[in-house]
């Protein structure tokens, strides 16, 4: 028997009992063909490119011990899943040391996916001199931002200002 790994991403628009149910089927489909030796949750994370019109996906792990004939099923079971956004299984070395979950980027199932509400030009939760220091400088007040010089001043050529005879002060040109 040789050593697989399997990821999940399952819909996030499903509830987490459903989820929950589509990674145990799989779970128990590897437990009863083959040896299953480590299992992650990875959690919810933000994906590179929508899926079904998704952009975060639900990610589960497992490491297992199987004949192919369970990759055969799997693959079946799992391709025909409600659920189920994108399924795949590797093929590792025994001695491949166990993957660490990758670091996320995307919020977590029980954080809030919503912005800090900002009142009064703070954030919330923060003191005002927190604010301050945390203000990037270009993001001066409007009373201390300083105008741009008009275009004579900074050595750029004005646009010829018109005349009033209609050619927008263009030099005319002597009829031949």
């Amino acid at each position: 028997m040789r050593e697989y790994e399997l990821v999940l991403m399952l819909d996030p628009g499903q509830d987490a009992p459903a989820r929950d149910a589509v990674a145990q089927e799989a779970k128990g489909q590897i437990e009863a063909s083959g040896t299953l030796k480590h299992e992650n949750v990875w959690g919810l994370r933000k994906l590179a490119y929508e899926i079904k019109q998704r952009n975060e996906a639900d990610y589960r792990w497992f490491r297992f011990e199987a004949p192919t004939e369970l990759l055969e099923q799997l693959d079946h079971n799992l391709k025909i899943a409600d659920g189920v956004l994108r399924f795949r299984i590797f093929k590792v070395d025994a001695d491949t040391p166990v993957m660490a979950p990758p670091a996320t980027a995307a919020p977590g199932p029980s954080s809030s996916r919503e912005r800090p509400t900002e009142v009064s030009g703070e954030r919330e939760g923060a003191a005002p001199e927190a604010v301050a220091e945390a203000a990037p400088p270009e993001a001066a007040p409007a009373e201390t931002a300083v105008a741009e010089p008009p275009a004579e001043e900074a050595g750029e050529e004005s646009p010829p200002e018109p005349s009033g005879d209609g050619t927008d002060g263009e030099p005319s040109q002597p009829a031949a």
